[in-house]
């Protein structure tokens, strides 16, 4: 008898519940890393982010977007590692640059892209899995700054209050 399945044994009823039990097969495959490498550890994950990286911001010049910017999130936050803000004059720039760069992610292997807001409003946001992209008009840019909330002033220590400075 395998030991994987020494609790099943015991069980009674179908071969369905003792399964159930038993829990899935754990197979030990000396092949296979006992733990997965971070995204941060791979090589190849950072080469593919930085060509994903110079086709948005190719992308975006190619249409004319102003201020684009890069943020680097390895490693800081969860749902992302790169951001791209750009800014666009009117609705149908924005539009057209949320298309192309639709089309390029899908051209280099980015299959889900989600779009969100391109229906003609004043931010577009594009989730292309470890890269978000920010379109925006000027005047929306301006009111999210979200270059401020998620720039590198942010990695700078706090001062720290002494016990006279608080109220």
């Amino acid at each position: 008898m395998r030991p994987a399945l020494s609790g099943a044994a015991k069980t009674p009823g179908t071969p369905r519940k003792k399964a159930a039990v038993a829990g899935p097969k754990r197979i030990a495959d000396p092949a296979m890393p006992r733990r997965r490498a971070t995204k941060a550890e791979k090589p190849s994950d950072i080469a593919r982010l930085d060509l994903l990286q110079k086709v948005i911001v190719d992308s975006m010049e190619d249409d004319k977007a102003e201020n684009v910017v890069a943020l680097d999130f390895a490693g800081k936050t969860a749902f992302c590692d790169r951001m791209v803000i750009g800014t666009g004059i009117a609705d149908r720039q924005i539009t057209a640059m949320a298309t192309h760069l639709e089309e390029k992610l899908h051209e280099n292997g980015i299959k889900r892209v989600q779009v969100e807001g391109s229906g003609g409003s004043d931010w577009v946001l594009i989730d292309a899995g470890d890269i978000i992209i920010h379109l925006f008009k000027p005047e929306a840019r301006t009111l999210y700054a979200l270059e401020k909330m998620w720039g590198p002033d942010l990695d700078d220590p706090a001062p720290e209050m002494s016990r006279s400075d608080t109220p």
